[in-house]
């Protein structure tokens, strides 16, 4: 790929036409014959029992056709994901319909009628006995001596220690109160590092790192809770046929989708249609579907007719996920240069009623990759919540971890009097960087690349941040204005996929992809890498993607920052791959060695020019040849969903099949150092983000005016958690009072900067053969600390111990 005509160009999308015609067809757009729709009944209650169920009334409604409730819902199924490894069904946190909700909002049973209206209708006449259960909607809350636990059996998650050889044991709840010494603590405005029920780590030696240091700080800090906000909300639709379950869906991935569905329903893979061509937004709420996808598969079994359930805006609000807040306390040493000595972090997750999740562990690891300390100790709960689910949100854990830390820094800079962006140099990571705790061999986890002192440099040149932070803290008048820098990091590739083609006799290539389409472009950006490698031009390529029955190969999740580093992998596996048949087959037809064969331009010619044939003849020879050469015979490393597609194809021409099998040494991650500048009316109390500038390393650019898409649309994600978007729970009835966009504030082009601009370092990562991560996550982090270090480079350091900063902070 020395030559790149595609790799690194701008270009439209094969979707892009039926996006913008409206031409493009989500779930919610479909329509078949006798089709019922199915309504939600929700729990009215933060924590309840259901002693009783009447719904006679409503079945005798005309219109109405099924009603499905929790006795009518199997339970999931133990997983076994691509690597071999057990994932087994928790019953505690894996639930469609429930007889004993834990969040107002919580689906308890379903109805499917002729209309939503009736099914509405119907769901007024269900009568349910309820028992009204003790609840908590606040995770410090919760911790406090003689306070209600939001769950029967407690209010914190514990998981068990592992046996060596066994699949990972199910968390169980605990009961955790505080000492009354703690609390006097918290009232002091510290959070307790008391006791701890999620696995803690450590390294180095952390009371040396204390005294080694010129500077301690001790700071306390909260990040939101807050929805994932998607504009289109998860909406399914199933129908059955000849034993197979054809459904639509609204989904970040497509084939790793088909695994969820299969745990619910008890049936295989290959019985499973799943359609969702487009995706209206997930950010780690729909990685692989909803629980809710099931209910109208289940129901179009009852009725044996298909079904669409639609989710409300309100109902999106409990039923899609949101990001859980932590209450963090950072004990951080400094020498009087700047270096980080130690890092003492303990951590309280709101973990919602489900869980646990990993933010708290998550957060903990990010904070030692980005400012790398010497020695580091992390402690963390997990408190239980009687609020909606907790999933993953863009850049989840890693977000929460550079927010706690983020103005740490800012603070000790200042009182240091070091530059905000030497200090971050000075402790940033660089190389193949460790991080987090040692495993079982006494080994740490290390990056494959790291450039993000390359990128402060660069953006403090584009920033020209000498000049901004000389006017940081001038006031003119009722105005003062700040700037600020942070930096940030996330996942950015899994290894392992397959990729699939096939070039025809017609002189077309023809892919498959499996990656979800949910806006990103890498489910189109990722197969240039083929092309590229193939001498196509592009305008010969189709794709097939977001819909199984096209025959679609094994893929990684839509989500993690993962899919363009994991997909453009087995994207140049099986080009290679398809590139090593090419040879054979003109060295059969003219003599010499394979190696003695090129492939550009779409032909296979001997090198240096001379005897060679078209791609669309070498196809016709693969069919002729047989066997590999046209996928009747394919690797056995492959997955059996990609050789399930393999062999629908086989006999078309010629195949390129292959599982990534390239070697990596490290973990692939990916960075942003991000500058903003602010300017704040301390009268008002209002404010607004004059300049801001994302600069990524993200290794090979693939697709420039996608990067910058994801670039400044998740750094506005992680601007909203500045300045303003969270969530809020009435303490006394454990009710939302913020369930739609006007009260959750989710930015608006108002909120946007005046100027925002982005750029990337472009040194490609040397452990992956294209050279390119992902960047969906780490913007996010970046964004949102840019913006409060500029707030506190503007007003000073106390000026808050929270974010979103509002009005109550500055005035």
């Amino acid at each position: 790929m020395a030559e790149k005509k595609l790799v690194g160009q701008n270009y439209s999308t094969p979707d892009l036409r039926a996006k913008v015609t409206g031409r493009a067809r989500y779930a919610e757009d479909f329509r078949a014959q006798g089709m019922l729709f199915a309504r939600l009944l929700l729990s009215p209650y933060p924590h309840a029992r259901v002693r009783s169920i009447d719904t006679s009334a409503a079945l005798a409604m005309p219109g109405v056709k099924a009603i499905l409730t929790a006795d009518d819902v199997p339970g999931p199924k133990d997983q076994v994901n691509d690597a071999g490894q057990v994932i087994r069904a928790n019953p505690k946190s894996e639930k469609a319909l429930t007889n004993e909700p834990l969040y107002q909002g919580e689906p308890v049973l379903a109805v499917a009628a002729v209309d939503e209206l009736t099914a509405a209708e119907a769901i007024e006449k269900i009568e349910i006995q309820w028992e009204p259960l003790p609840f908590s909607v606040d995770p410090v809350a919760s911790l406090l001596p003689g306070a209600m636990n939001a769950r029967l059996e407690g209010n914190v998650w514990m998981r068990p220690r592992p046996t060596p050889g066994q699949p990972p044991p199910l968390p169980e709840v605990h009961d955790l109160k505080w000492t009354e010494a703690e609390v006097e603590e918290y009232k002091a405005g510290r959070l307790p590092m008391g006791k701890d029920t999620d696995a803690p780590w450590s390294y180095g030696d952390i009371e040396a790192g204390f005294k080694k240091a010129s500077l301690i700080l001790d700071e306390t800090f909260v990040t939101p809770n807050t929805s994932h906000q998607c504009l289109e909300s998860r909406t399914s639709m199933a129908y059955w046929q000849n034993g197979k379950l054809f459904i639509h869906l609204s989904t970040q991935s497509a084939v790793q989708t088909v695994m969820s569905v299969v745990r619910w329903l008890s049936i295989e893979p290959e019985n499973v249609v799943l359609i969702s061509e487009y995706c209206g937004g997930g950010y780690g709420s729909k990685g692989t579907g909803s629980v809710t996808d099931i209910i109208p598969a289940l129901l179009a079994k009852k009725t044996g007719t298909p079904v669409q359930m639609r989710i409300s805006r309100e109902e999106e609000h409990a039923l899609g996920g949101a990001r859980p807040a932590l209450h963090g306390r950072m004990k951080v040493g400094f020498t009087k240069e700047g270096r980080v000595t130690a890092l003492d972090m303990y951590t309280v997750v709101d973990g919602g009623p489900y869980g646990p999740g990993g933010d708290g562990n998550t957060a903990s690891r990010f904070a030692s990759l980005m400012f790398q300390p010497e020695a580091m100790r992390w402690r963390g709960v997990t408190a239980i919540t009687n609020t909606p689910p907790r999933r993953a949100q863009s850049q989840p854990g890693g977000m929460q971890g550079i927010v706690l830390m983020e103005p740490v820094i800012a603070k000790a800079a200042r009182q240091l009097g070091i530059d905000q962006v030497e200090i971050r140099k000075i402790n940033a990571p660089a190389g193949k960087a460790r991080f987090g705790p040692a495993n079982a061999q006494g080994n740490r986890t290390y990056t494959t690349s790291c450039f993000i002192k390359e990128a402060l440099d660069k953006g403090a040149q584009i920033f020209k941040w000498d000049e901004r932070k000389a006017r940081s803290g001038q006031r003119q008048g009722s105005k003062v204005r700040g700037s600020g820098v942070a930096i940030s990091s996330y996942n950015a590739g899994s290894t392992g996929f397959d990729g699939l083609f096939v070039i025809k006799p017609d002189g077309r290539m023809y892919i498959q992809t499996g990656i979800g389409n949910l806006g990103t472009e890498s489910w189109s950006d990722c197969q240039r890498v083929s092309a590229e490698m193939m001498g196509m031009p592009w305008e010969k390529v189709e794709i097939a993607w977001g819909d199984t029955s096209k025959n679609l190969p094994w893929s990684c999740v839509s989500g993690g920052s993962q899919t363009t580093h994991a997909m453009t992998r087995a994207a140049h596996a099986a080009a290679s791959d398809a590139i090593k048949k090419l040879q054979q087959i003109a060295a059969k037809d003219f003599g010499g060695r394979p190696e003695d064969y090129v492939v550009a331009n779409e032909r296979v010619s001997r090198k240096g020019g001379g005897a060679g044939m078209t791609l669309a003849r070498a196809a016709e020879r693969a069919i002729e040849l047989g066997g590999i050469y046209d996928g009747h015979e394919v690797p056995k490393e492959i997955n059996a969903f990609t050789k399930r597609s393999a062999g629908a194809l086989a006999g078309q021409g010629l195949m390129g099949v292959a599982r990534d099998m390239y070697p990596r040494d490290g973990n692939s991650l990916s960075f942003v150092a991000s500058f903003a500048e602010v300017e704040v009316d301390v009268e008002t109390g209002m404010y607004h983000i004059v300049d801001f500038l994302a600069v990524a390393d993200v290794g090979t650019v693939i697709h420039p005016a996608a990067l910058g898409g994801q670039i400044l649309g998740r750094s506005m994600l992680g601007i909203a958690h500045a300045i303003g978007q969270k969530w809020v729970y009435d303490q006394q009835y454990g009710v939302a009072l913020a369930k739609r966009f006007h009260h959750n504030k989710p930015p608006t082009i108002l909120d946007a900067p005046t100027h925002m601009d982005w750029a990337a370092v472009e040194l490609p990562d040397p452990e992956t053969p294209v050279g390119a991560r992902g960047i969906g996550e780490p913007p996010v982090a970046a964004g949102c600390c840019a913006v409060l270090n500029a707030i506190s480079a503007a007003l000073g350091d106390e000026v808050f111990r929270r974010a979103p900063v509002n009005l109550d902070c500055i005035l």
